[in-house]
């Protein structure tokens, strides 16, 4: 990445290529409103037509085109990193505030990981003096791995723990009022075995990139601005998405094998992305608006004992065909399923506890979430198998429709070969303005 010791642009409108880059400062630190505004115009990058996304969310680049030259603004009415084309690289953080900070320690820390993000975004460092421009006597301001390396489609989403509003009955920051009533951890579901080291926490950052070394070079820099603020609580590497937000691209693979995410809500559908995914103005708390909620799961795959199971067998636990990703009734991969076709044997085509069958959202009331999963290959257990899965990330309006989901799919067979073993739930503010920072509405 490069650096550059451009003025602010103070105006709060879009920034010309001369003005897009915050200050040089020897400390990061930036109490008060931010002189915040970078745009798509970032100094020394040149964007190609659709690179950035009209209020903040990208839209429009497929991986297909070019990702290394892919660059989506910080900035905007919701974060980018929802509807944003998903990346083939996610390297995911829980962090907890640290004992004995107060209120302006949590704001400074927002308002500085907000000023970095709005940088490493358009491919800078995380500030003007960055990894070599500084003083040869003290640490850096960046880490450096990143020189050299285009921004990658790098986006940058950050999240609230239901923790950081009240933990264990205490209002830390004064903002137990403000906790969205929904925000609170989730419930028990049949099969869990979640390790409390990893799941939960105050904070959540959501780096994704196609370069894998941009995305952990973001969260890497995060981690050390909020030294002595906040600490890492548990983080997650992921590749190769598992779901796709744009009709331009293809529906990728599991690790079992099978096309995921072929019915996602994706990114040109704004009435299923307003009624599923967008946090109304009409919804409780007003600061939330144009927000969303995550959930993410760290879900382990028993693969060895998954790759001993049959062909014909293992789509009928999913409720598809392995090839084609089509429904058992019939058709290709984006033939609507008809759950009233039947089979030779008379049975239901497409089985009635199958994966596909129990999630579709013609069975659950019209329920849908926003999907951006990755694989995941964490080495090898104790036994000598494969530590891997699927790290699910999704995003709705409300908490409770991944709890209705979660719930319908206890019957689902599938459960015989997952595991979940780590879960938070976070509320994503809506995204910040030029001249502010992320979250700023809740301090209002």
């Amino acid at each position: 990445m490069t650096t550059s010791s451009t003025g602010p642009n103070v105006t709060g409108g879009t920034a010309s290529a001369t003005e897009a880059v915050p200050p040089a400062s020897a400390s990061l630190s930036r109490r008060g409103v931010l002189g915040l505004a970078l745009g798509a115009g970032a100094a020394g990058l040149a964007l190609g037509a659709g690179a950035g996304a009209t209020a903040g969310v990208a839209v429009g680049r497929a991986r297909e085109q070019d990702a290394a030259a892919s660059v989506y603004d910080f900035f905007g009415a919701h974060q980018a990193g929802i509807t944003t084309p998903v990346q083939d690289h996610l390297h995911f953080a829980a962090f907890d505030m640290m004992a004995r900070t107060d209120r302006d320690d949590l704001v400074t820390l927002l308002q500085d990981w907000s000023y970095a993000a709005a940088r490493m975004t358009q491919g800078l460092d995380v500030s003007a003096t960055g990894a070599v421009g500084g003083s040869p006597e003290a640490p850096p301001d960046d880490t450096g791995e990143a020189l050299g390396l285009a921004a990658s489609g790098l986006t940058i989403t950050f999240g609230f723990g239901p923790t950081l509003f009240e933990n264990d009955g205490e209002d830390r920051y004064g903002l137990a009022a403000m906790r969205p009533a929904q925000l609170e951890k989730l419930p028990a579901f049949l099969g869990d075995d979640l390790d409390p080291a990893h799941s939960g926490g105050d904070l959540c950052i959501q780096a994704c990139a196609d370069d894998p070394q941009v995305a952990v070079h973001a969260i890497r820099n995060l981690s050390r601005i909020a030294f002595g603020r906040a600490r890492l609580r548990w983080s997650q590497l992921g590749f190769g998405r598992t779901s796709r937000t744009t009709a331009a691209q293809s529906t990728p693979r599991n690790l079992f094998g099978f096309k995921d995410g072929t019915a996602n809500v994706l990114a040109t559908d704004q009435a299923a992305l307003d009624d599923h995914v967008w946090v109304a103005a009409s919804d409780e708390p007003a600061w939330m608006a144009g927000g969303s909620y995550l959930v993410a799961r760290k879900i382990a795959m028993l693969i060895e004992t998954w790759d001993r199971v049959r062909l014909s067998e293992q789509e009928a636990i999913i409720g598809r065909t392995k090839g084609a990703g089509a429904p058992l009734s019939g058709g290709d991969e984006f033939t609507e399923p008809d759950f009233h076709a039947t089979g030779a044997d008379g049975e239901p085509a497409i089985p009635v506890t199958s994966h596909m069958r129990l999630a579709h959202p013609e069975l659950n009331d019209g329920n849908r979430i926003l999907r951006r999963g990755y694989n995941f290959v964490d080495g090898n257990n104790e036994l000598g198998r494969l530590d891997a899965g699927l790290f699910f990330l999704s995003y709705q309006r409300s908490p409770e429709q991944f709890v209705t989901l979660q719930r319908a799919l206890s019957t689902d067979t599938m459960n015989e070969y997952i595991r979940h073993v780590g879960s938070g739930l976070w509320a994503i503010p809506s995204g910040a303005a030029p001249g502010s920072y992320v979250g700023a509405a809740l301090f209002a």
